[in-house]
């Protein structure tokens, strides 16, 4: 029997004609309104090149029509398919911690919240084929993948719901005010007060639990990777313009950067993440990120992988 994870990335969709479809779909009838979405799957260009900064980029300028949009839509379809993956990694998550829940409230808040989830990759997932949702090898969902596969609840209250509940809460409030596709922002901007439950339970429950040591280096270890990735810049947008393009050199990957402005994007953001952990129970953690230096962005030259 496969041995499927907890955030199920690697789940496979229904056939069409499955009988659990129609199941699922009579469900979430009230919940979604799924029949006008499904007309904008063949849509890609949510966000346009301001969005991403595309137009500081001289490749990016001077590239024919053709390659940008080429370049704009896969932009476009890697914040899709990582809202898609996110969600999906929700429901298994939110499941998880109903098992762990250590009074009948808490596990009644889950089971709602998992609710919350399902609606939410519903919802995403009416946007995206099946076919390419299928699996991912993006560094920041492997991570968020092995961390839901953690059995010590303080550490997936603390990275899953303190910190990056409460950053998908800034994420998708700029996915959804930038959005120039009315109906993709509402979907987003419907996700907002449930991500906002979410977060609070997690700070609640997070400020009401004793910190092992064991707890607390695997909570520090992890999160330097992911402020790793934060500090290394919007990678995904050079990887896309690579795509097009073909091979660019270091300094070529360096100038995107620089054009970019990747040092204060990265840094705005590393501040928001800074912020979100200054729990009165997580002081050691911060401190010993801060001493590591995980809140600094990296200059254009260090986020080319291999020149640090």
């Amino acid at each position: 029997m496969t041995n499927f994870k907890i955030a199920g990335f690697d789940l496979p969709h229904a056939q069409e004609e499955d009988k659990l479809r129609r199941i699922l779909s009579s469900a979430l009838k009230s919940r979604t309104n799924q029949t006008s979405q499904l007309l904008l799957k063949n849509s890609c260009t949510y966000w346009d090149e301001s969005y991403f900064g595309l137009e500081k980029v001289k490749i990016f300028s001077d590239s024919p029509p053709q390659e940008q949009a080429e370049i704009l839509r896969l932009c476009n379809h890697g914040l899709l398919k990582e809202a898609y993956f996110i969600e999906k990694a929700g429901v298994g998550y939110m499941a998880k911690m109903v098992i762990l829940a250590e009074t009948t409230e808490e596990r009644m808040l889950y089971a709602l919240f998992s609710g919350d989830e399902v609606t939410h990759l519903a919802k995403i997932s009416s946007f995206l084929e099946n076919s390419e949702i299928v699996g991912t090898n993006d560094p920041f969902l492997r991570l968020l993948e092995d961390v839901v596969e953690s059995s010590d609840k303080t550490v997936l209250l603390f990275i899953l719901q303190v910190v990056l509940e409460g950053w998908g809460l800034t994420h998708y409030r700029s996915l959804a005010k930038s959005c120039q596709h009315p109906e993709l922002s509402t979907v987003f901007h419907s996700f907002l007060q449930d991500e906002s439950r979410h977060h609070g339970t997690g700070v609640t429950l997070f400020d009401e639990v004793s910190i092992t040591k064991c707890s607390q280096e695997t909570i520090i270890e992890t999160l330097a990777l992911f402020l790793q990735m934060v500090q290394l810049g919007p990678q995904h947008i050079v990887t896309a313009i690579e795509q097009i393009k073909g091979h660019l050199s270091p300094q070529q990957k360096i100038k995107i950067f620089q054009e970019l402005n990747t040092e204060t994007h990265s840094g705005t953001r590393l501040d928001l993440l800074l912020s979100l952990m200054k729990s009165p129970n997580a002081g050691t953690i911060v401190q010993e990120l801060e001493a590591r230096g995980s809140f600094q962005p990296f200059p254009a030259d260090k986020c080319v992988v291999g020149n640090w």
